[in-house]
């Protein structure tokens, strides 16, 4: 199919960029004292205005390939890639390049206009007008015949029509080099040629566009420019996709008529007709040579001389304003404003979630206030308010817990893919997120702090009713925070078991001693006692509520009240010593290190140093040893 580019969207040939590699190997730690080679010595050339396409049967090394020349993976691989000739810098390449993932994961409750409105903000910044952004996105929507879906949420996205606004959303600023991790997974056969189709018609804008592919239709394979076929981590064909059955001949392989010559070169690749390795590797140099039908004089390899100059990466960025390069992103500001405008809009949106949260803070604030009902100012009851301080504590550390347990895991993916982008700063994130959820725990956690502190008679009285919910909140948000710490490191599955089991602990340190005396009590545990904020949460609710009090009156009908005078029972408690101020200190510092702990280890997940990777190196090989 004859296909071309929209001159709208041509980048100039002063930013067009050819990636080659050489002898580039990749291995993974397996055991104490065993690698896996993954890629063994492959070599290669991708250049710009071409679509080419890496093929190869699962576990031949094409998506640690497509990874590495990314920069998604870098560690373990050894090698050389150069850029336009050059050594690849990886930061100024990672402003020049996108990559597309294989999960079409999108921001939910947005439109697709107003998902890319978000991403023209965040990657162009100030330096172009609203005016001018609208513009880029018609014309990019446009180019990816995309303008009718525009006020789609993109929830309701076709499986096609995700893969298009993942390409769409990264042409924003115009990249000079676009990967993609199996783009057509997940399509139906036309889908799938539209995708190619729309792949070629952006590479001959002048990107470089690889994309690794499972096996492709016969008419699919004759599209693309270029394929690089690759078996057990080594190049086995590299070239224009119908010349291969040439190649084969040559190497006395003969591909069957009206057999899909990409099936075959597959099955060959599986050695499902003998073992053709070793040959197929030397004739085409393990990459080193482009395969040509034509004259041995006229094939290009790696050490051919190009028509056409090409500028480094750091000239690129320089000097080519109309690359448009991710460098001019908005500032830290506009960012957390940006993210933070999304987040609340996609809460607003989920109307369905919000009821349900409104309707469980009502229901259990219901609940709660009907099983402790009146026993606030009962002289006979004073042990129940004890127990009534301690279920609303543990109604704030759940509540706010488990949602983000259960989301978060999710968001990470998201999270990975736009910050490996260069979206924004995970700071900005950060903060954003962290400001995000505030307002609809405070409005939450009204209803139901409203609820059970009228129907349970606790003391009217403002400075009283602000502490409690001054303390109910930071639980709230604590626990929060202990959620995305979990999360942030763990999937779905194994978040949603560990955060309630981790709390436990929590839990039973919160009560552990009360009126057994404090001397009493193991020094292991006391020491323990120091990292249970629901302690001091219980502690600053019992303060708050039941000193400087008059003694309670003990109704008519019980013959012998024995809590009445409510600081006999703060010392029959051993909490006669508490301090209000330092159990609200207490409570702030643990906030911020679990906070901080969340921004830490999501960091380390998406960009790891030195000392985390040594950590996780040695939690490999104790796994292994333990499996052995």
């Amino acid at each position: 199919m004859n296909v071309t580019c929209s001159t709208k969207y041509e980048l100039p040939k002063s930013s067009w960029v050819d990636i080659e590699f050489h002898d580039l190997t990749y291995t993974v730690p397996q055991g104490k004292n065993n690698n896996k080679l993954i890629l063994r010595s492959v070599n290669g050339q991708f250049k710009s205005n071409e679509l080419t396409a890496i093929l190869g049967p699962s576990g031949a090394g094409k998506s640690t390939l497509l990874n590495i020349l990314a920069g998604y993976k870098f560690r373990n691989a050894t090698g050389e890639i150069l850029i336009n000739g050059k050594p690849r810098d990886l930061k100024l390449f990672r402003e020049l390049s996108r990559y597309i993932m294989q999960e079409d994961l999108m921001q939910p409750m947005l439109t697709v206009y107003e998902a890319m409105m978000v991403a023209a903000n965040l990657k162009l910044g100030t330096a172009l007008s609203k005016k001018q952004k609208q513009t880029s996105i018609m014309e990019i929507l446009e180019l990816l015949r995309f303008q009718n879906a525009k006020n789609t949420l993109t929830t309701q996205l076709s499986g096609g029509e995700k893969k298009r606004l993942s390409i769409a959303l990264e042409l924003l600023n115009n990249p000079p080099v676009l990967f993609l991790d199996e783009p057509t997974t997940g399509l139906d056969d036309l889908s799938c040629m539209q995708c190619v189709n729309l792949l070629k018609q952006i590479a001959q804008g002048g990107r470089t566009i690889i994309c690794s592919i499972h096996t492709p239709s016969a008419k699919m394979f004759s599209v693309f420019d270029k394929v690089y076929i690759m078996s057990m981590g080594q190049c086995i064909y590299q070239g224009y996709g119908p010349e291969v059955i040439s190649y084969l001949r040559a190497n006395n392989l003969e591909c069957p008529q009206n057999f899909n010559p990409a099936d075959f070169i597959i099955e060959i690749a599986c050695q499902e007709y003998g073992n053709f390795q070793d040959r197929l590797v030397a004739a085409i140099d393990n990459g080193k040579s482009l395969y040509s039908s034509k004259p041995k004089s006229e094939q290009k390899t790696l050490d051919a001389s190009e028509s056409t100059p090409h500028n480094n990466e750091l000239q690129i960025l320089e000097q080519d304003k109309a690359a448009q390069p991710q460098n001019t992103r908005t500032t830290w500001r506009n960012q957390f404003s940006i993210l933070l405008i999304r987040m609340w809009k996609q809460m607003l949106r989920d109307k369905s979630y919000l009821l349900l949260r409104t309707i469980l803070h009502i229901l259990i604030g219901f609940i709660v206030g009907t099983l402790y009902i009146g026993m606030g100012k009962d002289g006979s009851k004073t042990i129940f308010n004890f127990g009534f301080y301690f279920t609303s504590i543990i109604f704030f550390m759940y509540i706010p817990m488990m949602p983000v347990l259960l989301q978060f895991p999710k968001e990470y993916q998201l999270i990975k893919r736009e910050h490996f982008n260069k979206w924004y700063r995970l700071s900005a994130y950060f903060a954003a997120l962290t400001v995000s959820t505030i307002p609809i725990q405070l409005i939450l956690g009204s209803l139901y702090i409203i609820l059970v502190y009228v129907l349970t008679d606790q003391p009217m009285e403002i400075g009283r009713l602000a502490t409690f919910y001054a303390i109910c909140m930071l639980t709230g948000i604590i626990s929060e925070s202990f959620g995305l710490l979990i999360a942030s490191q763990l999937s779905l599955v194994n978040a949603m078991f560990m955060g309630p089991v981790l709390s436990v602990p929590f839990m039973l340190l919160a009560v552990y001693g009360f009126g057994s005396g404090y001397e009493s009590i193991p020094k292991l545990i006391k020491f323990a006692m120091y990292f249970s904020y629901l302690r001091y949460s219980l502690e600053g609710l019992i303060y708050t509520m039941l000193t400087n009090r008059e003694k309670l009156e003990c109704p008519e009908e019980v013959e012998f009240c024995i809590w009445t005078d409510l600081d006999y029972f703060m010392k029959d408690m051993g909490m006669e010593n508490t301090i209000l101020w330092l159990d609200i200190t207490a409570l702030i510092v643990i906030y911020i290190l679990f906070r901080g702990g969340f921004y830490y280890l999501l960091k380390q997940r998406l960009a790891p140093n030195k000392t985390f990777l040594a950590i996780k190196y040695i939690g490999r090989l104790i796994k292994s040893q333990i499996a052995r």
